[in-house]
């Protein structure tokens, strides 16, 4: 299309006397509150690119398309929004999958909008031609195609109310080139009016349910209560805030819901959460699963009253028996527990006192028996002391992100951060190479914080060049390496089957001085071996984004024969 062409189509778009497919797609896209897309560009979807640019939204072309899908999820978390990642045909799609899969197993609400072959080529062996709807299905909560130019707005408005019915998760719409590249009457197209075609998701569930964990609460002596990843994504951590104060209950957060409560809060509990799931009488356990990170529901005491509320039927009971399950908005259930406690005769609160000076006193003596290697002087850098010295560098407006194995497993005992958003993790299908994307979309989403990401070597070396496309979009951040030259998680269980010959086999990366990276971007790049640097160096590449704009590294060479203790019991396996 050339320069005429293109003039003639934007003047018709804006006098409302025909649209293109594209352009259906963007004015969509703007009705959801879409403000960025994250693509890597293709014959098949440009049409898309130029109703964007009718309608403002951004567009935030990357280097491979496993980025955009993380950046889309990434986005979607910080924001609480609709994500986006718009990929061409074929292998657009499949480098895309990773990062879908990766927003399905964590319930993060994006949409992909995937090119094809125009319909007049249907199973004629077109250019990228895969079935790309039948690939997404088991990945998504809805994978279709758009079969008409008139249906697009339609069909995009139906994806995204999928997205965010339930447990929220990514929709898959294909759209062939043809469809997008159709001029019809806007009177013709079917454009769903934002607000009218949604039903409300803030469930409660039975307000009789609401009532017996009310009562659970009110006499419960020894109650905890794990706040997981859905309360945030939904927004509801304020309401297990208040419900926790009000009842003197312990909180422990997990994934996204870490840092709803800042470090040093009364009922901010992190390490102690094994005894508290054994000893507790009632134990409520809020949007995450029973899934390998909880044990499969068997770390649980089989003694105490157990309580799950989750946004998805499916989930609530599986793998582990529940006392009393909850299906709805957790934010919407805990404000309603909360509510219904007003009035009611606190029976428990003089034993809670107790309860939580004696899981107070436990956080102590575990952090002091973990100091030793938070503070270790070790040569090479211990992967603990890495991790502390990240921790003590957070501010309040840091948003931390963890892409790794063993070196973000590590960094889960440390790192505590200091608000609600300021943590994200590649969650339960624990891909690697989710940093980048995350990373961009979370300063790309906030400015004027700052974004530190902990790498793994491995992990770094998988997507670490859109680190220019971060700096190219002004999104620069703070990439620091726990470089131990292996895929470390792995090689623990190969050594410890196999012997040390065979130890290293398919795990063994090279000595790369990843500093040198980020210099090669026009941003600073620091190499550290002595633990004592950690601080300055980090301090230092604060500065130098500050002043440049530019993403900085600091590769940290830490020891590659420690290993996090879940790596070492296997527990990921069992």
């Amino acid at each position: 299309m050339g320069d005429t062409a293109t003039d003639t189509l934007v003047q018709k778009n804006k006098s409302g006397d025909v649209i293109s497919g594209g352009g259906l797609v963007a004015k969509a896209l703007k009705a959801e509150g879409v403000d960025t897309i994250f693509t890597l560009c293709g014959g098949h979807i440009i049409d898309i690119y130029d109703g964007c640019l009718d309608e403002g939204i951004k567009i935030v072309d990357v280097r491979h398309e496993q980025v955009a899908a993380h950046a889309a999820d990434g986005y979607a978390r910080q924001t609480g929004k609709l994500g986006c990642v718009v990929t061409t045909a074929g292998p657009g799609c499949t480098n895309a999958v990773t990062g879908v899969a990766t927003a399905f197993r964590s319930e993060s609400p994006i949409l992909h909008i995937g090119g094809q072959s125009s319909l007049t080529q249907h199973k004629m062996g077109s250019l990228q031609d895969l079935p790309h709807v039948d690939m997404m299905a088991p990945i998504t909560k809805l994978s279709a195609g758009v079969l008409s130019t008139e249906r697009v707005a339609d069909m995009i408005s139906m994806a995204a109310r999928e997205c965010f019915s339930g447990a929220y998760g990514p929709s898959y719409l294909e759209i062939p080139r043809d469809i997008l590249d159709r001029e019809i009457p806007l009177e013709t197209a079917v454009l769903p009016e934002y607000g009218k075609y949604r039903a409300s998701v803030q469930s409660i569930g039975d307000p009789a349910d609401i009532e017996k964990l009310a009562d659970l609460l009110v006499n419960a002596k020894k109650p905890a209560m794990l706040v997981g990843s859905q309360v945030y994504m939904a927004r509801g951590h304020q309401a297990a805030i208040d419900l926790g104060r009000a009842l003197n209950i312990p909180l422990y957060m997990n994934g996204a819901s870490r840092g709803i409560l800042p470090p040093g809060d009364p009922h901010y509990f992190n390490r102690t959460r094994r005894d508290a799931f054994t000893n507790a009488d009632v134990l409520v356990i809020v949007g995450t699963p029973f899934d390998f990170r909880m044990g499969y529901g068997k770390r649980i005491s089989k003694e105490l009253t157990l309580v799950q509320i989750d946004q998805d039927y499916r989930t609530v009971g599986k793998n582990r028996d529940v006392d009393l399950g909850i299906a709805g908005d957790p934010g919407a259930v805990l404000k309603a527990v909360h509510d219904a406690t007003t009035g009611r005769t606190d029976n428990g609160a003089k034993d809670r006192e107790g309860w939580l000076a004696e899981l107070r006193e436990l956080e102590g003596k575990k952090t002091d028996k973990l100091m030793p290697l938070f503070l270790s002087d070790q040569d090479p850098i211990h992967p603990y002391r890495l991790a502390w010295e990240i921790n003590e560098f957070l501010t309040e407006d840091t948003i931390y992100v963890g892409d790794g194995g063993d070196v973000v497993t590590i960094s889960a005992q440390a790192v505590q951060p200091r608000g609600p958003g300021n943590w994200m993790d590649p969650g339960a299908l624990g891909s690697l190479g989710v940093g980048t994307g995350f990373a961009m979309a979370a300063k790309l989403a906030h400015p004027n914080k700052e974004v530190v990401c902990l790498y793994g070597d491995g992990s770094f070396g998988m997507t670490g060049f859109d680190m220019e496309t971060a700096n190219r979009f002004g999104a620069p951040f703070l990439a620091v390496i726990g470089n131990n030259s292996h895929m470390n998680q792995i090689r623990y269980g190969q050594v410890a089957k196999y012997g040390e010959q065979r130890g290293n086999v398919g795990n063994k990366l090279g000595d790369i001085p990843f500093g040198k990276f980020a210099e090669m971007l026009g941003g600073y790049g620091e190499e550290v071996t002595d633990p004592n640097e950690i601080g300055p160096a980090l301090r230092r590449a604060r500065e130098e984004i500050k002043s440049t704009g530019k993403s900085a590294v600091v590769n940290v060479w830490i020891d590659p024969d420690e290993y996090a203790p879940g790596t070492k019991n296997q527990t990921m396996y069992k």
